[in-house]
């Protein structure tokens, strides 16, 4: 059975599942979905955890001996497992598939609890046969990022588990100041519900001199701004991404390869070819459809090529100079897939004599 995270305590008050699969790269719900099936299973009984990391060299198969064994110390047993990896290997596959057989044919005894988790799967992962047998048995929980469509969502639900009434225009500036990162927003919630008890609204002018701005992004954010045609956000990214340390050099190889991508995709189009015909091609998600068919019929392949060009000079100019501001020459770039026929005429080397 496959789950979501806003769906988790309900699944959880509707009795014993053996199988708890929780994958994913979000920090704060992966966090607090493993507390909240432990601490379920533990008010159920099961007050011993035993713990496996695995990785290149673990014996798969101290799985399936744990979970036939008899334990000295409780009936019930959590048995937990941290993925380094989501490529186990074909020991690992076999061992994982016979264990979901052994707990299939013990349904009735309802002693042990295997709670496996790691990062994102990838498509292959999900459709081995052992995964697909460990989620029918129990539940996958998949977590994904909550982008910014999602996030108010989320902060109401949040505020209201804590009892946190929050005026409609501290919901906004909450909502700019962290996105990208939910588990600093969700610690701010914390302190709120502290500071500010028996579910009193709590206005702008009261938090705004507690609030910290703690706003984290990745390289991979920018590409979802340039696709929307969002060119404040994009500059507001580089700016906190600067300002964290990340390497310009990082984020110059993503929009290398985005800028190419949309280049192709252009070409293609103005030769005839069918927009859901580029989506398969290059493997649009669904989710991510709306971003390209916005950029493309927004975008022009003559800017395209104007970022093509002017993205190889930032990429020189990094490497050879000390002299330009490289995440300025990014925020240039960003704006020329937009704006490309009036940039043109401005050089990128704002160097004076």
């Amino acid at each position: 059975m496959k789950i979501y995270h806003n769906q988790l305590q309900q699944t959880l008050s509707q009795g014993f599942k053996p199988i708890w699969l929780v994958f994913g790269d979000e920090p704060w719900q992966k966090n607090d979905s493993l507390i909240n099936i432990k601490s379920h299973a533990q008010q159920q009984g099961f007050s011993e955890t035993i713990r496996f990391s695995s990785d290149n060299s673990f014996d798969w198969q101290q799985l399936i001996d744990e979970y036939q064994s008899m334990s000295l110390f409780a009936s019930q047993r959590i048995i937990e497992v941290e993925f380094a990896s989501v490529k186990i290997g074909d020991n690992g596959n076999k061992t994982l598939l016979a264990l979901a057989e052994i707990i299939e044919k013990n349904a009735s005894l309802q002693e042990v609890i295997f709670i496996l988790h790691g990062p994102k799967l990838d498509g292959p992962t999900a459709n081995r046969k052992w995964f697909k047998a460990l989620s029918q048995l129990g539940c996958y929980l998949p977590l994904y990022d909550v982008d910014v469509k999602a996030l108010p969502r989320w902060l109401q639900n949040q505020a209201r588990s804590l009892n946190v009434n929050l005026a409609p225009e501290l919901s906004s500036l909450l909502i700019e100041l962290f996105e990208g990162n939910l588990p600093a927003l969700a610690q701010e919630l914390q302190k709120l519900s502290l500071l500010f008890p028996n579910n009193q609204q709590i206005s702008l002018t009261d938090a705004e001199q507690l609030v910290i701005k703690q706003a984290k992004f990745n390289p991979f954010q920018i590409i979802d701004a340039i696709l929307q045609g969002d060119c404040k956000k994009c500059l507001f990214m580089l700016d906190q991404l600067q300002q964290e340390g990340t390497a310009a050099g990082q984020i110059i190889w993503v929009l290398h390869k985005e800028i190419n991508q949309l280049y192709a995709m252009l070409d293609k189009l103005k030769q005839g070819k069918q927009l859901n015909d580029l989506y398969k091609e290059y493997r649009i998600w669904d989710k991510r459809k709306p971003l390209y068919q916005y950029a493309l019929t927004h975008i022009s392949l003559n800017n395209v090529k104007r970022a093509m060009s002017r993205l190889a000079d930032i990429d020189l100019l990094s490497k050879t100079s000390s002299e330009f501001n490289t995440f300025v020459l990014l925020a240039d770039l960003c704006v020329t897939l937009y704006h490309g026929e009036t940039l043109q005429h401005f050089s990128l080397n704002y160097e004076y004599d």
